[in-house]
């Protein structure tokens, strides 16, 4: 199981990124006080998500989270609505894919479903 994913996101970008996991599905956690603030954790389903707020915080070209939605349609809409560049990508499995780009600059894959298991 992963348990988390740890993200650098710009100290200015840290409302907007966690109001875009958040229309993910993803809910804010309480941080460990040990952290001294300089982190944010969201969770979904056992799955955190930790934003590490850092000046020149850096982003990789392709590398991304994936995460599959109960509803996609509304989900890809919300995204959209709230002003996110979300692009559709090539389905796969025969389910619909798009990616996100969430404040900060990260890249977030979009699915309907998970890759069918072996």
């Amino acid at each position: 199981m992963l348990q988390h994913v740890s993200i650098e996101v710009p100290p200015d970008d840290v409302a907007s990124c966690i109001a875009a996991w958040e229309l993910l599905g993803f809910a804010r956690l309480q941080e460990p006080e040990e952290l001294g603030g300089y982190v944010s954790w969201l969770e979904h389903d056992g799955t955190q998500i930790h934003l590490i707020h850092t000046e020149g915080a850096v982003v990789p070209q392709l590398g991304h989270s994936a995460v599959v939605v109960d509803d996609f349609e509304g989900t890809f809409a919300a995204l959209s609505s709230a002003g996110l560049q979300v692009e559709a990508a090539r389905e796969l499995w025969g389910e619909p894919r798009a990616f996100v780009i969430i404040p900060g600059g990260h890249r977030v894959e979009l699915m309907a479903a998970p890759p069918p298991g072996p």
